[in-house]
Protein backbone atom coordinates (compact mmCIF):
# COMPACT_ATOMS: atom_id res chain seq x y z
CA UNK A 1 0.00 0.00 0.00
CA UNK A 2 1.14 3.55 -0.71
CA UNK A 3 2.66 5.21 2.30
CA UNK A 4 3.98 2.03 3.89
CA UNK A 5 7.45 2.29 2.34
CA UNK A 6 9.50 4.91 0.55
CA UNK A 7 12.40 3.71 -1.56
CA UNK A 8 14.27 4.07 -4.84
CA UNK A 9 11.75 1.92 -6.69
CA UNK A 10 9.06 4.59 -6.84
CA UNK A 11 6.99 3.15 -4.02
CA UNK A 12 5.50 5.08 -1.13
CA UNK A 13 4.45 8.68 -0.63
CA UNK A 14 7.15 11.36 -0.69
CA UNK A 15 6.80 14.81 0.85
CA UNK A 16 9.16 17.70 1.55
CA UNK A 17 10.58 18.05 5.06
CA UNK A 18 13.25 20.12 6.75
CA UNK A 19 16.62 18.35 6.34
CA UNK A 20 18.16 17.20 9.63
CA UNK A 21 21.30 18.81 11.01
CA UNK A 22 24.32 16.53 11.22
CA UNK A 23 25.51 16.02 14.84
CA UNK A 24 28.97 17.35 13.88
CA UNK A 25 27.44 20.80 13.36
CA UNK A 26 24.90 21.02 16.16
CA UNK A 27 27.45 22.12 18.75
CA UNK A 28 28.59 25.03 16.57
CA UNK A 29 25.03 26.18 15.86
CA UNK A 30 23.97 25.88 19.50
CA UNK A 31 27.07 27.79 20.63
CA UNK A 32 26.36 30.67 18.22
CA UNK A 33 22.70 30.71 19.26
CA UNK A 34 23.68 30.72 22.94
CA UNK A 35 25.99 33.71 22.43
CA UNK A 36 23.19 35.49 20.59
CA UNK A 37 20.81 34.96 23.52
CA UNK A 38 23.41 36.28 25.96
CA UNK A 39 23.86 39.42 23.86
CA UNK A 40 20.07 39.81 23.68
CA UNK A 41 19.80 39.46 27.48
CA UNK A 42 22.42 42.21 27.85
CA UNK A 43 20.45 44.37 25.38
CA UNK A 44 23.35 44.34 22.93
CA UNK A 45 21.07 44.07 19.91
CA UNK A 46 23.75 45.15 17.43
CA UNK A 47 25.63 41.96 18.34
CA UNK A 48 22.68 39.70 19.13
CA UNK A 49 21.11 39.83 15.66
CA UNK A 50 24.31 39.05 13.70
CA UNK A 51 25.00 36.09 16.01
CA UNK A 52 21.44 34.86 15.53
CA UNK A 53 21.85 34.95 11.76
CA UNK A 54 25.25 33.27 12.11
CA UNK A 55 23.67 30.40 14.06
CA UNK A 56 21.10 29.92 11.28
CA UNK A 57 23.91 29.88 8.74
CA UNK A 58 25.82 27.26 10.72
CA UNK A 59 22.75 25.03 10.99
CA UNK A 60 22.16 25.40 7.24
CA UNK A 61 25.80 24.55 6.46
CA UNK A 62 25.58 21.25 8.36
CA UNK A 63 22.23 20.19 6.89
CA UNK A 64 22.12 16.52 5.96
CA UNK A 65 19.29 15.80 3.50
CA UNK A 66 18.32 12.34 2.31
CA UNK A 67 19.27 11.44 -1.26
CA UNK A 68 17.77 9.06 -3.83
CA UNK A 69 20.71 6.96 -5.05
CA UNK A 70 20.68 5.54 -8.63
CA UNK A 71 20.25 1.77 -8.66
CA UNK A 72 22.26 1.19 -11.85
CA UNK A 73 25.31 -0.97 -10.92
CA UNK A 74 27.31 0.75 -13.69
CA UNK A 75 26.87 4.20 -12.14
CA UNK A 76 29.61 6.17 -10.40
CA UNK A 77 27.78 8.85 -8.43
CA UNK A 78 29.01 12.22 -7.22
CA UNK A 79 30.61 12.11 -3.75
CA UNK A 80 29.91 15.80 -3.13
CA UNK A 81 27.45 18.59 -3.82
CA UNK A 82 28.84 21.54 -5.74
CA UNK A 83 30.17 22.81 -9.03
CA UNK A 84 32.27 20.80 -11.47
CA UNK A 85 35.24 23.18 -11.58
CA UNK A 86 37.83 21.08 -13.45
CA UNK A 87 37.99 17.97 -15.63
CA UNK A 88 41.54 16.94 -16.48
CA UNK A 89 43.72 14.00 -17.49
CA UNK A 90 46.16 13.32 -14.65
CA UNK A 91 48.08 10.61 -12.84
CA UNK A 92 46.30 9.43 -9.67
CA UNK A 93 47.95 10.55 -6.41
CA UNK A 94 50.93 8.43 -5.39
CA UNK A 95 49.22 7.66 -2.08
CA UNK A 96 46.51 5.79 -4.02
CA UNK A 97 49.01 3.98 -6.27
CA UNK A 98 51.96 2.79 -4.21
CA UNK A 99 52.03 -0.35 -2.11
CA UNK A 100 50.88 0.67 1.36
CA UNK A 101 52.80 -2.17 3.02
CA UNK A 102 49.78 -4.42 3.50
CA UNK A 103 49.98 -6.18 0.15
CA UNK A 104 46.81 -4.47 -1.05
CA UNK A 105 47.06 -3.27 -4.63
CA UNK A 106 46.48 0.40 -5.37
CA UNK A 107 45.36 2.22 -8.48
CA UNK A 108 47.41 1.36 -11.59
CA UNK A 109 49.75 4.04 -12.97
CA UNK A 110 48.70 5.97 -16.05
CA UNK A 111 46.52 8.90 -17.03
CA UNK A 112 42.93 8.91 -15.81
CA UNK A 113 40.14 11.48 -15.80
CA UNK A 114 39.95 13.58 -12.65
CA UNK A 115 36.68 15.39 -11.90
CA UNK A 116 37.05 18.23 -9.37
CA UNK A 117 33.94 19.31 -7.46
CA UNK A 118 34.11 22.67 -5.68
CA UNK A 119 31.85 23.08 -2.63
CA UNK A 120 31.00 26.62 -1.57
CA UNK A 121 29.81 27.43 1.94
CA UNK A 122 26.24 27.25 0.59
CA UNK A 123 26.49 23.61 -0.52
CA UNK A 124 25.78 20.50 1.54
CA UNK A 125 29.14 19.32 2.86
CA UNK A 126 28.37 15.69 3.66
CA UNK A 127 30.46 13.50 1.32
CA UNK A 128 29.17 10.15 0.04
CA UNK A 129 30.64 6.97 -1.43
CA UNK A 130 30.63 7.06 -5.26
CA UNK A 131 30.48 3.25 -5.49
CA UNK A 132 29.80 0.40 -3.11
CA UNK A 133 32.64 -1.67 -1.76
CA UNK A 134 35.32 -1.92 0.90
CA UNK A 135 37.44 1.01 2.13
CA UNK A 136 40.93 -0.15 1.19
CA UNK A 137 42.83 3.04 2.01
CA UNK A 138 42.24 6.15 4.08
CA UNK A 139 45.30 8.42 3.88
CA UNK A 140 45.37 11.83 5.60
CA UNK A 141 47.99 14.36 4.46
CA UNK A 142 48.58 17.70 6.23
CA UNK A 143 49.04 20.71 3.99
CA UNK A 144 48.14 24.27 3.11
CA UNK A 145 44.72 25.97 3.06
CA UNK A 146 44.81 27.83 -0.25
CA UNK A 147 41.73 28.37 -2.41
CA UNK A 148 40.34 24.89 -3.18
CA UNK A 149 39.27 26.10 -6.64
CA UNK A 150 42.92 26.20 -7.74
CA UNK A 151 44.32 23.20 -9.61
CA UNK A 152 47.41 22.97 -7.38
CA UNK A 153 45.19 22.52 -4.31
CA UNK A 154 45.07 18.81 -5.24
CA UNK A 155 48.77 18.50 -4.37
CA UNK A 156 49.41 21.22 -1.78
CA UNK A 157 46.31 21.53 0.43
CA UNK A 158 45.40 19.46 3.47
CA UNK A 159 43.62 16.41 2.09
CA UNK A 160 42.42 12.87 2.66
CA UNK A 161 42.57 10.12 0.02
CA UNK A 162 39.99 7.32 0.01
CA UNK A 163 40.24 4.15 -2.09
CA UNK A 164 37.17 1.93 -2.48
CA UNK A 165 37.21 -1.52 -4.08
CA UNK A 166 34.02 -3.20 -5.27
CA UNK A 167 33.40 -6.90 -4.86
CA UNK A 168 34.06 -7.39 -8.59
CA UNK A 169 37.54 -5.82 -8.22
CA UNK A 170 36.85 -2.37 -9.65
CA UNK A 171 38.72 0.33 -7.71
CA UNK A 172 37.91 4.02 -7.44
CA UNK A 173 39.81 6.73 -5.60
CA UNK A 174 38.69 10.16 -4.50
CA UNK A 175 40.18 12.91 -2.38
CA UNK A 176 38.66 15.31 0.16
CA UNK A 177 40.55 18.61 0.02
CA UNK A 178 40.38 21.38 2.62
CA UNK A 179 40.03 24.90 1.24
CA UNK A 180 40.67 28.51 2.12
CA UNK A 181 38.11 28.52 4.95
CA UNK A 182 37.91 24.79 5.70
CA UNK A 183 40.02 23.71 8.64
CA UNK A 184 39.06 20.10 9.30
CA UNK A 185 38.27 16.94 7.36
CA UNK A 186 35.99 14.67 9.40
CA UNK A 187 35.88 10.96 8.40
CA UNK A 188 32.87 8.77 9.15
CA UNK A 189 34.56 5.53 7.99
CA UNK A 190 37.80 3.64 8.52
CA UNK A 191 39.86 1.16 6.53
CA UNK A 192 38.10 -2.18 6.16
CA UNK A 193 34.59 -0.75 6.39
CA UNK A 194 32.01 -1.84 3.83
CA UNK A 195 30.03 1.05 2.31
CA UNK A 196 27.00 1.24 0.05
CA UNK A 197 26.89 3.58 -2.93
CA UNK A 198 25.73 6.97 -1.67
CA UNK A 199 26.57 6.19 1.96
CA UNK A 200 27.89 9.09 4.04
CA UNK A 201 31.68 8.80 4.42
CA UNK A 202 32.70 12.18 5.85
CA UNK A 203 32.50 15.96 5.66
CA UNK A 204 34.77 18.97 5.25
CA UNK A 205 33.99 22.05 7.28
CA UNK A 206 33.29 25.39 5.62
CA UNK A 207 34.10 25.30 1.91
CA UNK A 208 36.26 22.75 0.16
CA UNK A 209 36.68 20.40 -2.81
CA UNK A 210 36.52 16.72 -3.76
CA UNK A 211 38.52 15.14 -6.61
CA UNK A 212 37.28 11.89 -8.17
CA UNK A 213 39.63 9.68 -10.22
CA UNK A 214 37.57 7.71 -12.74
CA UNK A 215 38.74 4.23 -13.80
CA UNK A 216 40.99 4.32 -16.87
CA UNK A 217 39.07 4.64 -20.12
CA UNK A 218 35.90 5.90 -18.46
CA UNK A 219 34.29 8.99 -19.96
CA UNK A 220 32.63 11.60 -17.71
CA UNK A 221 28.92 12.32 -18.09
CA UNK A 222 29.21 15.78 -16.53
CA UNK A 223 30.73 19.02 -17.83
CA UNK A 224 32.68 21.91 -16.32
CA UNK A 225 30.28 24.43 -14.78
CA UNK A 226 27.58 21.86 -14.00
CA UNK A 227 25.97 21.81 -10.55
CA UNK A 228 25.80 18.30 -9.15
CA UNK A 229 24.26 16.53 -6.16
CA UNK A 230 26.07 14.03 -3.93
CA UNK A 231 24.66 10.53 -4.09
CA UNK A 232 22.35 11.36 -7.02
CA UNK A 233 24.24 12.83 -9.98
CA UNK A 234 25.92 10.17 -12.15
CA UNK A 235 29.50 11.21 -12.93
CA UNK A 236 30.22 8.27 -15.22
CA UNK A 237 29.14 4.75 -16.11
CA UNK A 238 31.44 1.74 -16.20
CA UNK A 239 30.25 -0.65 -18.90
CA UNK A 240 31.12 -4.35 -18.88
CA UNK A 241 34.05 -3.94 -21.29
CA UNK A 242 35.46 -0.92 -19.43
CA UNK A 243 35.04 -2.83 -16.16
CA UNK A 244 37.06 -5.77 -17.46
CA UNK A 245 39.77 -3.41 -18.73
CA UNK A 246 39.97 -1.55 -15.40
CA UNK A 247 40.21 -4.77 -13.38
CA UNK A 248 42.87 -6.30 -15.66
CA UNK A 249 45.25 -3.33 -15.26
Amino acid sequence: MAGEILDNQGRGDASWSWPPIHPEGRKFGVAALGISLIFAFLAWETLAWPMAFLSLGVFAFFRDPERVVPQDPRAIVAPADGLVSLIAQVEPPQELQVDDGTGQRGLPPGQVTRISIFMSVFDVHINRAPIEGSIKRLVYIPGKFMNADLDKASEENERQHILIERQDGLQLGFTQIAGLVARRIVPFVKEGDLVAVGQRVGLIRFGSRVDVYLPAGTDPKVTVGQKIIAGETVLAEVGEQKLLEAISQ
